[in-house]
């Protein structure tokens, strides 16, 4: 394991934790939620005669929204990286005590927003000091519209303090302090915390990755009853909402938090379940390297079995992603060195950390900070370019107010994938590059694609069934397991081995946890076959693409993702042409890698 690590710097958010600037910060936020919330609550419906203090309101909203997310974001980063601390956890409490009475301001805005006329709200949004924020406006009154009396709205917000957003963070904790024993091939047992699991479930020992999905199931199966509590109750809440807000559809939420249409969304799974056999290809082939009859779910991530195999310590891995951003795109390669030099990236590996990667950031100082495990894989060099595509993304827009800064993920996932594609390209194009080391390369980037096209699908039409069927009542464990199981062999074919599904996934997956956002899976699928496309342009167009790229990422806070898309590239993304073409531009590499299997693995053959 890497000896020098990087731990990111947080000082810039408050010198140090509950310190009394901190303190300061969250007693100054807490009376001005309250004294705004008071004064809107004492204003009128809007009209052409209060329209001046209502928008004092709504701009004063905005630099809480700012302040509100840079303490947010602070809390999110120190409890991630240290799970078992329980001042970060009574601080992630009371945020989300604050949360719920930000909450209750929003309902007095909806109200609002709801009770004007058509004529009456065009007018408003388009005063000179709120005309740069009318899609967000937009995007509040459609909300609006949804909304209960707010009377229930405030009663919502206070029981999801206690209620919807605790199951959160009790999964969050709970998975942030799980471990598992894992036996190795050699017989030697170990515990190791659950942050690390997927790192072992990447070993090219097949050993290896099947006792590391064996033994993390295992600790599953003993919080099996908390985590299915939870999921019932995150799902049953929400179902309950959307029935008292008068939401037709449980889609209808994502759709909206998506910025994207129903024809958007349904023309990319056309496009996934139409073009499924490509991705089916490409396990087929994993399968056929690995001479096991389909792959079992531990063995998605499993890498080329090359003898040259080595591990990417630290330095060697940030340089790697250093040098590929800076030939293809020397913007995003400066951005990078000053990630590293100002210390923004959490990559240590250490017990008490909480599984996964993500980029979070302050709208107050506009800075960004990555958290990721780094365990010297392959896969952590292209997590941290993914992670730092999402900075980035918010560097280009540093500039936009807070209003034009709030984009849906289906967008922001556009910005991670196309830095992994950026590395991805750059690792390729080193003239020095062996050909078991291209052959690797190639075998992550077309694994990824199935990840994208079928695993991920997986947890999209899990989730759909889930919530249909939440409707009639909780499922046991039992159910969850059978129904998680079943779609995993619907979806992947016959390029799942017999038995090597993974009943657990609907507990191990936190993002079926998260609770500010419904249905967090399918984004990543949108953002990578969205990535796709643009990258074939920018591989067309070169360095002339990129600022429209730029323009792009500027504007996912102030449209719609298919405007967006029409207005900078041109494209339809209600049409399944769009991501059919971004789906087939996995068979070049996949070819590639085909062709060059014989020269790196002997005993590999052409012949099936």
């Amino acid at each position: 394991m890497s000896t020098a690590q990087m731990t990111w710097d947080l000082t810039s958010y408050f010198p140090q934790f509950d310190g009394p600037e901190m303190q300061q910060f969250k007693s100054d936020l807490q009376r001005d939620i309250d004294a705004l919330q008071k004064r809107a609550a004492s204003l009128s419906d809007l009209t052409s005669e209060n329209a001046e203090p209502w928008e004092e309101i709504f701009l004063a909203y905005e630099d809480l929204m700012a302040r509100i997310s840079h303490i947010g974001s602070y809390i999110g980063c120190l409890s991630a990286a240290d799970a078992r601390n329980e001042e970060y956890a009574h601080a992630e409490a009371d945020l989300s005590r604050m949360g719920a009475e930000a909450d209750k301001l929003e309902v007095e805005l909806l109200r609002v927003l709801k009770t004007a006329t058509e004529e009456t709200f065009t007018t408003f949004a388009e005063r000179p000091a709120l005309s740069e924020a009318h899609y967000f406006l937009t995007r509040m009154r459609e909300e609006a519209l949804r909304s209960m009396d707010p009377e229930k709205e405030i009663l919502a917000a206070d029981l999801g303090v206690d209620g919807l957003n605790a199951w959160g963070r009790l999964y969050d904790s709970l998975s942030g302090k799980l471990e598992f024993e894992i036996e190795y091939p050699d017989g030697k047992r170990e515990t190791r915390p659950m942050a690390q699991r997927r790192a072992l479930m990447e070993d090219p020992d097949r050993q290896v990755r099947r006792a590391a999905f064996e033994g993390g199931n295992a600790a599953w199966e003993q919080v099996e009853d908390v985590a299915a509590a939870a999921l019932n109750a995150i799902s049953g809440t929400r179902l309950t909402l959307n029935r008292h807000r008068g939401v037709d559809h449980f889609l209808d939420i994502a759709l909206s938090q998506s910025a994207i249409s129903r024809p958007t969304l349904d023309a990319m799974f056309t496009a996934i379940f139409d073009q499924a056999e490509l991705a089916r290809r490409i396990l087929r082939l994993k399968a056929k390297i690995m001479n096991t009859k389909g792959v079992a779910w531990y063995d998605l991530g499993a890498p080329l079995p090359l003898p040259e195999r080595e591990e990417l310590p630290w330095e060697e891995g940030k340089a790697l992603v250093e040098r590929a951003f800076s030939r293809a795109y020397p913007d995003l390669g400066e951005f990078l060195g000053e990630t590293y030099e100002r210390q923004w990236i959490e990559s240590e590996p250490r017990s008490g950390k909480r599984p996964g990667a993500f980029c979070t950031g302050s709208l107050l100082t506009r800075e960004s900070r990555v958290y990721m495990t780094y365990n010297d894989t392959m896969g952590d060099v292209r997590t941290l370019a993914h992670e730092v595509g999402h900075a980035f993304h918010s560097r280009v827009m540093h500039n936009l107010r807070p209003f034009a800064r709030r984009y849906p993920m289906t967008l922001a996932e556009s910005a991670s994938t196309f830095g992994e594609m950026i590395l991805t390209d750059g690792i390729l194009a080193d003239p020095d590059l062996s050909p078991a080391q291209k052959a690797g390369v190639l075998d992550m980037e077309i694994g990824h694609g199935a990840v994208y096209l079928l695993d991920i699908p997986v947890r999209y039409e899990f989730e759909k069934q889930l919530y249909e069927e939440r409707t009639n009542g909780e499922l046991s464990v039992t159910q969850l397991k059978e129904l998680m199981a079943a779609t995993q062999r619907r979806v992947f074919g016959d390029a799942l081995a017999e038995g090597g599904e993974d009943p657990y996934f609907w507990a191990s997956k936190l993002h079926f946890y998260i609770t500010g956002v419904t249905f967090y899976n399918f984004p990543y699928t949108f953002g990578f076959l969205l990535s796709r496309g643009l990258f074939a342009m920018f591989a067309k167009e070169g360095a002339d693409f990129l600022p429209r790229y730029e323009e792009f990422l500027r504007l996912t806070g102030s449209d719609t993702a298919e405007n967006v898309a029409r207005r900078t590239i041109g494209r339809d993304l209600e049409s399944p042409d769009f991501w059919v073409e971004a789906i087939q531009s996995l068979e070049p590499p996949l070819a590639q890698l085909e062709e060059l299997l014989p020269r790196v693995l002997p005993d590999f053959s052409k012949e099936v």
